[in-house]
């Protein structure tokens, strides 16, 4: 996995993991990410500067540390639809299906479906990328 500091061409700027930087050109070049302020395709690679300060925070820190966990709600929720939207449901059978398309047996498409632990380390361990699309509290509820 790796991350990349992401800015669109409305000058907002967030992060997102990739499963390698390879899949991010991929994505790129597809037009596959969006901004999830505004939504433009327009985004392209920042620069990465840990622990610097960009410009000054518009509210107090306390009002901005409480709608924090809200907002990543929400980015995880976008971040989710997007993953779940184009992807073929395969269930159980997720980790033939991942095998099936790595070693090109059939033609390469979006899936999703459950797999086990020990059915991820071995997919993993295969070289075939995998992306766990992250839970959200209403799933177990």
């Amino acid at each position: 996995m790796i991350r990349y500091r992401l800015q669109c061409a409305n000058s907002h700027e967030f992060e997102a993991w990739f499963a390698s930087s390879a899949s991010y050109d991929v994505q790129a070049a597809g037009a596959q990410i969006t901004c999830p302020e505004c939504n433009t395709r327009e985004v392209g690679k920042s620069i990465m500067a840990p622990n610097v300060a960009l410009r000054p925070r518009a509210e107090p820190a306390a009002a901005a540390a409480d709608e924090t966990p809200t907002r990543y709600r929400n980015l995880v929720r976008q971040m989710r639809k997007l993953l779940v939207e184009g992807s073929e449901n395969v269930g159980d059978r997720f980790p033939e299906e991942a095998r099936k398309i790595h070693y090109r047996e059939v033609e390469a498409r979006s899936i999703l479906g459950t797999a086990s632990h020990d059915e991820v380390r071995e997919l993993i361990e295969e070289g075939i990328e995998i992306l766990p699309v992250p839970r959200l509290p209403e799933d177990t509820n």
